[in-house]
């Protein structure tokens, strides 16, 4: 698996086109929260499709709503489990 600076610019550059984001995928911090106060601003709606994503571009696969909540906190957590994965 690619290094973890390259797996999150690679997180970062697939939540841009699929959610498709204003920010650049430079301009997203590795720990900026994706949703709640000072994040991203991520919904409900953003999150299923970013767990759809995170299976169709990295084959990890979150089948539980408590998983996804750990998981989808920020590019980090996203890789983490990515990498505890692979």
């Amino acid at each position: 698996m690619a290094d973890s600076t390259e797996l999150n610019q690679k997180i970062k550059e697939m939540l841009v086109d699929e959610l498709m984001l204003d920010e650049t995928p430079d301009e997203i911090g590795n720990d900026t929260p994706l949703m709640g106060p000072d994040s991203l601003g991520l919904d409900s709606v953003d999150a299923l499709q970013v767990v759809v994503a995170i299976e169709k571009h990295f084959g990890l696969k979150i089948s539980d709503a408590e998983a996804a909540k750990g998981i989808l906190q920020s590019v980090t957590t996203i890789a983490a489990a990515i990498q505890a994965n692979a």
